[in-house]
């Protein structure tokens, strides 16, 4: 009972904003031209921001794992070929197509990450959960612009890809971070506030805004897609990675680390990003909104399996 109360505690936050946004729409006080506007604002602002800070304050001295890092990095590049490969050939439509990609491998880990370590392991001990999050986010985003850009036109354009990847802003919030991370640029105190008051608009103005756009009737319009990604991101992928991952000796927060990274639900950042690129935004939304539900199930198995077997 008690994993059952962590996950959903850490889960019904996210669907309370996504009503909260939805209701506001209901109630007009979102139109479409503000949600577009404030779609853009959260894109090009507040989630570079948010991915600056995450980075920016890492202690990677501490708990750097090369080895923990270079399976994680991986397991996530491998899953994300086979995607680039397997899912052209059950989906025809381009849109979709980059959206379906990331909507498997890019996990919720930002929101997911730190709350649900801290859960289990307490605040203090949760560096390895910090670590990662430094390297794998942006290597989602970085996987995330490749796949959407992919499938942006009829042809694939390598010289527009690089592009896409260099001027995606989240990709630039999280290389500045890094860069001033290793280099060792200390902020003064006064913008180190900025940045953290600003990091923390950008998970609940998203979730809001996802809420706002959220269409009941699209539910109909993407039920194969969404129970195919439902099924394949919070079933099949830790089912194959969580095993492989204990039989290499992986346990403790590292365990737990990497079980968030594959189990968790597909990132919120995924419609702004669709929204943003040309993608099926759409079909985003219901990914995320499908994942978020389903996961209070699928992680509550997952930590309890683990605990239960002492392996975290």
């Amino acid at each position: 009972m008690e994993n059952l109360i962590l996950s959903f505690n850490v889960v019904a936050p996210l669907f309370l904003m996504m009503v909260l946004g939805y209701f506001l729409k209901y109630i007009k006080i979102f139109d479409q031209h503000t949600l577009d506007v404030m779609n853009k604002v959260v894109f090009k602002v507040f989630l570079p921001v948010l991915l600056f800070y995450n980075v920016y304050t890492t202690d990677l001295e501490t708990v750097f794992d090369g080895k923990l890092i270079l399976f994680a990095v991986s397991g996530v590049v491998i899953l994300f070929l086979i995607l680039l490969l397997f899912i052209p050939k059950i989906e025809k439509e381009n849109r979709k197509r980059g959206v379906m990609i990331q909507g498997v491998f890019r996990s919720n880990f930002v929101i997911f990450g730190i709350p649900v370590a801290i859960s289990i392991y307490g605040d203090g001990n949760v560096g390895t959960t910090a670590m990662l999050i430094a390297v794998i986010v942006p290597l989602f985003n970085m996987l995330a612009v490749i796949s959407l850009e992919i499938f942006r036109g009829s042809q694939i354009n390598i010289k527009k890809i690089l592009k896409g990847v260099v001027t995606n802003p989240l990709i630039i919030g999280a290389f500045v971070g890094i860069v001033f991370l290793l280099i060792g640029i200390k902020l003064p105190t006064c913008i180190m506030e900025t940045v953290e008051d600003v990091s923390k608009m950008a998970t609940p103005l998203g979730l809001i805004l996802l809420g706002a756009s959220f269409a009941f009737s699209d539910v109909k319009k993407y039920l194969h897609e969404t129970i195919f990604i439902v099924i394949t991101k919070l079933i099949v992928v830790p089912l194959i990675m969580i095993p492989l991952s204990v039989s290499l000796g992986i346990r403790g927060i590292a365990l737990l680390t990497l079980t968030i990274i594959y189990g968790a639900p597909t990132g919120v950042s995924t419609f702004q990003m669709a929204k943003q690129m040309d993608g099926d935004s759409d079909l985003a939304a219901q990914i995320i909104v499908f994942t978020s539900f389903f996961c209070i199930i699928t992680m509550f198995i997952w930590i309890y399996i683990l605990k239960s077997m002492a392996l975290i």
